[in-house]
């Protein structure tokens, strides 16, 4: 099993396509292409936590949320409606999590200071869309600035803190 962060994908919002850059020529060829995305990179028994901004409405998100391969953790975001349909493994403003030996503190914002961060946690994010520096062991996660697709914790940490952390 392997687990990957995404955030603000904003499936079916038309909005998105006039206040951000993406590569797509309507909503339907956005939804198409990172559900194909999200399918190459992600297996059945894969964990995905989307940290917010997931779906227009609650009707879109209950159509796509059963095409997306893996087992879905949501981090709400400003933008998700509720109540959120049936198909996520959990739902929370918040959450943290230990992975290969690295604490997360999981959030649709980012923030200034986060639960250990003096002591090597690390902050994933979305809501910026890319347009906010990020701080060290600091890492936007949304679809904008991660190739519209799930990405994991190696994908995100520098080679040289992946070579502290496995020998």
């Amino acid at each position: 099993m392997t687990v990957f962060f995404i955030s603000d994908t904003h499936f079916s919002d038309h909005r998105v396509l006039n206040l951000y850059p993406r590569p797509f020529a309507s909503v339907a060829d956005m939804d198409a292409e990172m559900i194909a995305r999200w399918n190459t990179v992600v297996g059945n028994d894969d964990e995905v936590w989307h940290l917010g901004d997931f779906a227009r409405t609650i009707a879109h998100a209950a159509e796509i949320l059963p095409r997306l391969n893996g087992r879905k953790h949501l981090v709400l975001g400003n933008n998700d409606p509720q109540p959120q349909p049936a198909g996520w493994d959990s739902i929370a403003s918040y959450a943290e999590l230990q992975l290969d030996g690295v604490d997360l503190v999981l959030c649709h914002y980012p923030f200034r200071r986060w639960k250990a961060m003096d002591r090597g946690s690390i902050n994933l994010h979305g809501h910026s869309h890319g347009r906010l520096k990020p701080l060290p062991r600091q890492f936007d996660v949304g679809a904008d600035v991660r190739d519209f697709r799930p990405v994991t914790l190696s994908e995100l940490l520098p080679l040289q803190q992946r070579k502290r952390r496995h020998g």
